[in-house]
């Protein structure tokens, strides 16, 4: 079975996303309520049967809902996050609490790899954003019984990136990326100045340029033609458009990766489910060499030719009535 990652919701009135894999699923955010979250995983084809654990970047109200702990408790279902998230978290109420007794609270730690199922690694990214501890996070899945490896990254809520970042963030099948706002739009808007400082600020939402130019460095240290998907995410309602948004990146794409797709995320419905792994006919890339390799096998075996006399006895036995 595929890779399937599919974007539940994307935006500042929430966000969740669900990765499925090797019969996992996993709920990266869940910045909805669990009823919302449920019509949204039924249009997605998916249920909250489907989700076996909760992965948070940070506590922020869009990203983490208080209503969620109850449902998670209720359904047993693991919620990881970062040490320096327990304060906030149980700001929410007594509930987080109980999460922790039930042991259902799973940790996890900056750059160190994440066991979530067998062949199911995440590994953590810090981010620059004004929350405590906020993280994106790349996911490296085995595909297989050919050595695919397949991966995907997620970075949304960072005011800006180093050299760093996007080495963590190259060579990915699937990239989910903030472009977050229009400068201009951003700067015309009218909010508070407090706002627009904090939202164009070093600890606030990647802008479509600066995701842009994140976007060309993670190319230029990612394998020729590994970078199959680009979703866009955390679009701003106000000081952004999905067609700003997605002509930064295609303009980006057009001279050093054309055959990525671009697919901007919404805040009312989901996005398709993208299925990773299984590409041309059916196989993953990995498997097509494996095929390759024993066709041109089989056609270089040499046939021992026939013992003298053979041909005859084999067309008599052909023609032989049976017993």
């Amino acid at each position: 079975m595929p890779v399937q990652f599919t974007v539940l919701a994307s935006g500042s009135g929430g966000n969740a996303s669900l990765l499925a894999a090797h019969g996992f699923g996993l709920l990266l955010d869940a910045g909805l309520g669990p009823r919302k979250l449920g019509l949204r995983l039924h249009a997605a084809g998916a249920s909250w049967n489907r989700v076996h654990a909760v992965l948070l970047t940070h506590t922020h109200a869009d990203h983490c809902r208080a209503t969620i702990f109850r449902h998670l408790l209720r359904r047993s279902i693991p919620l990881y996050c970062h040490a320096q998230h327990h304060d906030e978290l149980c700001q929410f109420g007594p509930i987080f609490g109980m999460l922790r007794e039930q042991g259902l609270v799973c940790g996890y730690e900056s750059g160190k790899s994440l066991h979530l199922a067998p062949g199911f690694v995440c590994r953590p990214l810090p981010l620059r954003h004004d929350s405590t501890a906020t993280f994106g996070f790349r996911f490296e899945i085995a595909d297989g019984l050919f050595g695919d490896q397949l991966a995907l990254a997620y970075a949304a809520d960072l005011g800006t990136w180093d050299l760093d970042l996007a080495e963590a963030l190259a060579d990915v099948d699937l990239l989910a990326l903030e472009f977050n706002h229009d400068v201009d739009l951003e700067q015309d808007s009218g909010r508070l100045p407090s706002l627009i400082e904090r939202v164009l600020g070093d600890d606030g939402h990647l802008s479509n340029q600066h995701a842009a130019a994140l976007l060309e460095e993670i190319l230029r240290r990612s394998s020729c033609g590994r970078l199959r998907h680009l979703v866009q995410l955390h679009l701003s309602r106000d000081c952004n458009r999905p067609l700003l948004a997605a002509q930064a990146a295609r303009a980006l794409l057009a001279g050093l990766a054309p055959h990525v797709a671009v697919h901007t995320a919404r805040q009312h419905e989901p996005s398709p489910t993208f299925a990773l792994g299984c590409t041309h006919n059916g196989l993953t890339p990995s498997a097509r060499r494996a095929v390759q390799r024993m066709r041109s096998g089989l056609s270089s075996i040499h046939v021992q030719p026939l013992l003298p006399g053979m041909e005859e006895f084999i067309a008599e036995a052909r023609h032989r009535e049976p017993l």
